[in-house]
């Protein structure tokens, strides 16, 4: 493994985290990192990201469509009219992590995910608005250079912003995974041929707002 990739039996290189899983890899190939502008998505994926506090996010992964039954496809103005005893059978529900703080998060997030929308237009307006510069990226990215991203200034910002209109479960190094999930920013590591791919999708995207 060379500077963060590995080669499938396809003889193609990826980024190293998504070996040993064909999910995985189908995931990291045609979801992770390109650029998302649709609300519900993007609502899905920050809700996850919550839910994977603690997790690995293969585990969140898999319980994927479980979550997505359970939250009514991220339909979050459906989520924000949950009941609390939807929430309770909620906790009796295995397809799901089955975490009170979390479920209720979702809830919360979906509330104030409307409240965005009445001000802002859309969610993807708000989170687009945080896209760091060129110049905020490093120079290559590597497997050092992406190990070393847990946070950063941009989804600091990021996150005191949602904070500040009620969001709960966004810590930094939360959005920070969101970010580099719905391709705010490309961290597939140089030689991925992924990256090219994210690059091209990016370099066309109507930016939101």
């Amino acid at each position: 493994m060379e500077d963060g990739l590995i080669t499938g039996a396809d003889g193609k290189a990826r980024c190293w985290w998504c070996a040993g899983a064909e999910d995985y890899r189908e995931y990291h190939d045609s979801e992770w990192g390109f650029p998302v502008t649709d609300d519900a998505r993007l609502f899905e994926k920050l809700c996850l990201e919550g839910f994977q506090a603690g997790l690995s996010w293969l585990t969140i992964l898999r319980k994927r469509e479980g979550f997505r039954r359970a939250f009514a496809g991220f339909d979050f103005e459906k989520v924000a009219r949950f009941r609390p005893d939807r929430v309770e059978k909620l906790l009796l529900d295995a397809s799901i992590v089955r975490h009170r703080g979390k479920i209720e998060s979702v809830v919360n997030n979906a509330k104030r995910t409307h409240d965005v929308v009445a001000a802002e237009g859309s969610l993807a307006a708000l989170a687009w608005r945080y896209e760091p510069a060129p110049a905020a990226r490093p120079a290559r990215v590597t497997k050092e250079a992406v190990c070393a991203l847990t946070k950063s200034a941009a989804s600091e910002a990021l996150s005191k912003e949602l904070k500040r209109r009620g969001f709960s479960f966004v810590g930094p190094t939360t959005v920070y995974a969101f970010m580099q999930a719905m391709g705010l920013v490309n961290d597939h590591v140089e030689g991925c041929h992924v990256r090219p791919r994210v690059e091209a999708a990016r370099k066309i995207l109507v930016r939101p707002g």
